[in-house]
């Protein structure tokens, strides 16, 4: 049996500048919400309300208990500025291969620029890498150009059509 995902490699990776890549806690909620909220389209889908609605944390738990899923942030001087979730799917195609999706990436507007969203993506292929995943795969909304970019930078091949039906 593999370690869980949050300790892949060193749980907490800090960097010369004070930018720390960590797995989220639950007291990150907040902040976490906040980023998602922070986006023309994520603004309408979040709740960074106080208090935060209590489904966040029953979600938080509940990804938590699961081993291969967790939420990376990225913390500067104890500022949560980045976030991104990461998941290992284990599966019988492809010979029985790992995969590793990743949702939710997001940095503050004041923070872009600053190779933040690259150093968390960095730190989700290591660790995805680590526990075998052959595969990174991701969704991004067809509207957001600039995204599309930045995971092309890092690699990300637009190699199949999304597609998602809402359930509820």
């Amino acid at each position: 049996m593999t370690q869980p995902l949050d300790t892949a490699l060193d749980a907490v990776q800090r960097e010369s500048d004070g930018l720390t890549i960590r797995p989220a806690t639950e007291d990150d909620l907040p902040a976490i919400v906040a980023l998602l909220a922070d986006d023309g389209l994520g603004k309408s889908r979040e709740r960074p309300e106080t208090p935060l609605p209590a489904v966040y944390g029953e979600a938080f738990r509940r990804m938590t208990a699961q081993g291969d899923n967790l939420i990376l942030v990225a913390d500067l001087d104890g500022a949560v500025i980045g976030c991104l979730q990461l998941t290992l799917i284990h599966g019988i195609s492809r010979l029985g291969a790992t995969r590793a999706q990743v949702e939710g990436v997001r940095v503050g507007t004041a923070a872009r620029g600053r190779k933040v969203g690259e150093r968390l993506m960095r730190s989700a292929i290591a660790r995805a890498r680590a526990h075998g995943a052959v595969l990174m795969q991701l969704t991004t909304d067809h509207r957001r150009i600039d995204a599309h970019r930045f995971y092309e930078r890092l690699g990300f091949v637009g190699s199949h059509l999304g597609m998602k039906k809402e359930l509820g």
